[in-house]
């Protein structure tokens, strides 16, 4: 059983680390899945649909759906859209896009959570920079993942990555953790100061999902209540993996086998 550690944080059993690892597998498949339907001609409703499906024939379900009244089964937010984006029939993705897919499943009681921004096409180069730094920050991040750190040190170093190539980072919206429920202590903000925050323990688990615009770090919300779009009209890029805190270090449980491989660009379809 999990045990709470400094602020409610849930220091997760060798039963709920395994649990975890099961959720988390189906969580970076259904990333994989979706691949071939990243292309332009498609709409975000259609990418949901083969989502859901995929989750649902595997037992589990998409803790989107229906959470806080969320209504569809997975994020998709092209371009200017930061997070949030309802899926639909009515965006169509065309050459030249970028696009995240945010997908969290619940299998056996656990939730794992992943995403990433795929390139549409013919991507221009300041799109596919933006695109290539986003996943560096989010790894850069990750690399800071150790039994008595700082969860303030993600986010300085995601921070200063994306400082030093001149975007902006989101601050509205932060990583979590994660285990029986969606979103669990602690938060893992990504703009933050060396050493401060909750200490990592080993049996932590948490996602690391820095958002960076092109533009300025300010956001706004939609009238749909989810849809979080950039203030200033440019585009932001997001990437995010669940994270777990071991005995050594750390083990990044949604990676996928093109970032083992090394062999395939971060936002590649």
């Amino acid at each position: 059983m999990a045990a709470r550690g400094e602020g409610g944080i849930t220091i997760k059993s060798a039963e709920d680390v395994a649990k975890m690892r099961a959720t988390s597998r189906l969580a970076r498949s259904t990333l994989e899945h979706i691949e071939p339907w990243i292309r332009p001609g498609a709409s975000t409703q259609e990418i949901n649909d083969v989502c859901h499906r995929y989750i649902v024939e595997r037992g589990a379900w998409p803790s989107p759906l229906n959470y806080h009244g969320f209504p569809r089964s997975v994020c998709t937010s092209p371009n200017e859209v930061i997070c949030h984006g309802i899926p639909s029939e009515d965006v169509v993705l065309g050459d030249g896009d970028i696009l995240n897919v945010d997908v969290t499943t619940r299998l056996d009681g656990f939730h794992g959570d992943t995403n990433k921004t795929y390139l549409v096409g013919n991507v221009s180069e300041e799109a596919r920079r933006l695109v290539d730094v986003t996943y560096r920050c989010m790894m850069e991040g990750i690399a800071r993942v150790r039994p008595g750190g700082r969860i303030g040190d993600i986010g300085h170093a995601i921070s200063e990555m994306a400082r030093d190539h001149g975007y902006g980072v989101v601050r509205d919206y932060c990583g979590h953790g994660i285990g029986r429920e969606f979103h669990e202590p602690p938060v893992v903000v990504h703009v933050a100061r060396r050493g401060t925050g909750a200490e990592m323990r080993p049996g932590m688990t948490f996602t690391v999902e820095p958002m960076l615009n092109i533009g300025t770090d300010a956001c706004r919300v939609l009238d749909d209540g989810w849809t979080v779009v950039t203030a200033d009209g440019r585009w932001s890029a997001q990437f995010e993996h669940t994270v777990l805190v071991t005995e050594a270090g750390r083990d990044v449980l949604t990676i996928r086998d093109e970032e083992r491989a090394g062999s395939r660009g971060p936002g590649r379809a």
